[in-house]
């Protein structure tokens, strides 16, 4: 079973918004009602094991949350950092901060790595999938918006 805490993985960096497909890749929670948030899981489970589980017509990142490793070539990747991690920052934390959502995923995790827990508080909001309609997802997910824009953005909405 190749999970987070394995030896090959140790060093390596994990994105808690990763490819399902991904050799390594690992179930990081699922998003159990209307209100997208994501629930972890208390340990990982490769995504193997479930990815056959997802009905067909149904993108398996609609209704779970993967990790995998941080890949160089990823659109979001400038030298060592994300900059996925940087928009999300911009969003108003959904969790309450002064709790921390509990997550197997935390010593690996880039987003910790980089930004300690202030992305933890904006994680379980963060969907892999996002709705056409959304314009806020999407202007998180394109690695052309810059965290400026994106307050920009918030800020005209209201």
């Amino acid at each position: 079973m190749n999970t987070v805490g394995t030896d090959e993985s140790s060093t390596a960096s994990w994105c808690p918004s990763g490819d399902a497909y991904a050799p390594e890749s690992v179930v990081l929670g699922v998003r159990p009602g209307p209100d997208g948030q994501v629930a972890y899981l208390a340990e990982p489970v490769p995504a193997a094991e479930v990815l056959g589980s997802i009905p067909e017509g149904i993108a398996p990142t609609r209704v779970l949350r993967f990790a995998s490793h941080c890949v160089s070539d990823c659109v979001n990747r400038r030298g060592d950092d994300c900059t996925l991690v940087e928009r999300v920052r911009t969003l108003p934390p959904e969790q309450d901060t002064r709790a921390v959502p509990r997550c197997h995923l935390r010593t690996r995790c880039q987003w910790w790595r980089q930004t300690g827990v202030d992305a933890c508080y904006r994680c379980p909001s963060v969907s892999t999938a996002h709705y056409a309609d959304d314009r806020l997802s999407e202007l998180v997910a394109d690695p052309a918006t810059t965290p400026e824009q994106l307050s920009a953005w918030i800020a005209e909405a209201g």
